[in-house]
């Protein structure tokens, strides 16, 4: 795979600095059960790094200590880690909101028959992926077959309540463009999926998330393959908009990969970028249990114009309308 890291820095991104830490993103492995091509983790089957249970105990320990509102599991499938029922019991019985990352097709997979009831009965909020509401292009950018796993995943929810008025149970879908391109209008875009997923399989969810694909990874891989990182690059600088730097999530998240070190946001983690702290070595969550990470610098290179190009782009969606 080509590396997209030696053409990320140095970068005329601007300076940023965090703010009140509200949400840790949990990157509880890179294990999937799909190997899609946007994908910034390089996830898949022959991944084998997982989180273990002491590290998930350490990360909890620091959310309570810490009074963190939100966790954000994700992956790979997160899923697939051993420990994820116990990490989200934990976490709910401390108040936390507990947001799963789900692929969809992962309802279906041995072993994760009780998944969709154990999301519901832990009020878990669910973020589906689904790059499309067309089968071609779902199917092209996740794997042949994924579209219609992702129908049945999202009708198995609904028929626990997810997506659906007055149920309290959260179905937000992501929308990620097939190639080197911006997203969509948000807000548009999510009525053209909601007007068409109801009528073709009678699907309800709450919101679209629409997400920049990051020039990193696998996705980054594929533009330098294709001659086409440099047009892309471009485009997100062109496009950059300063509004969006208020409320990009590096600001109030943290990220924890598999090992249990700290990075300012799962792209980071991803080009091996852990969170400044002063020294060469890298700071593992046990290092900061009771520190404060307000006013810290954020590590920046080329890639944090996806953040903030055109409506910007966060784990949470669009940043502006």
């Amino acid at each position: 795979m080509l590396d997209t890291v030696h053409l990320l820095s140095p970068t005329t991104f601007p300076a940023i600095t965090r703010g009140r830490l509200e949400t840790v993103q949990i990157n509880l492995g890179y294990r999937c059960n799909q190997t899609c091509k946007h994908c910034h983790v390089n996830a898949g089957p022959t991944r084998t790094e997982m989180m273990d249970k002491e590290t998930i105990d350490q990360v909890l320990m620091f959310i309570q200590k810490q009074k963190i509102k939100t966790i954000d599991l994700t992956g790979g499938a997160p899923e697939l880690n051993e420990h994820f029922y116990y990490l989200v019991k934990a976490a709910r019985e401390l108040g936390v909101t507990v947001l799963d990352r789900c692929n969809l097709s992962i309802l279906e997979e041995p072993g994760q028959e009780q998944l969709a009831a154990f999301l519901a009965e832990q009020s878990v909020d669910v973020v589906a992926s689904l790059p499309c509401y067309l089968q071609e292009n779902v199917d092209e950018q996740r794997g042949k077959g994924v579209y219609d796993a992702s129908v049945r995943g999202l009708k198995l929810l609904n028929t626990f309540g997810y997506g659906k008025e007055g149920s309290g149970l959260i179905l937000n879908l992501v929308y990620n463009p097939l190639g080197p391109a911006l997203p969509p209008a948000q807000n548009i875009l999510e009525a053209d999926y909601k007007k068409r997923l109801m009528e073709d399989h009678g699907i309800e969810f709450n919101q679209l998330f629409t997400i920049t694909n990051m020039p990193i990874s696998r996705f980054g891989s594929t533009l330098l393959s294709k001659g086409e990182f440099s047009g892309y690059m471009t485009l997100l600088k062109s496009a950059y908009s300063s509004d969006n730097l208020k409320t990009v999530m590096c600001r109030n998240l943290l990220s924890v990969d598999w090992q249990g070190f700290i990075y300012d946001c799962d792209f980071n983690q991803m080009l091996d970028m852990p969170i400044a702290n002063g020294a060469e070595a890298k700071t593992h969550i046990t290092d900061i249990m009771t520190s404060t990470l307000d006013g810290r610098g954020i590590r920046i290179a080329e890639h944090c114009y996806g953040c903030t190009a055109g409506q910007g782009s966060s784990c949470g969606g669009a940043l502006s309308e």
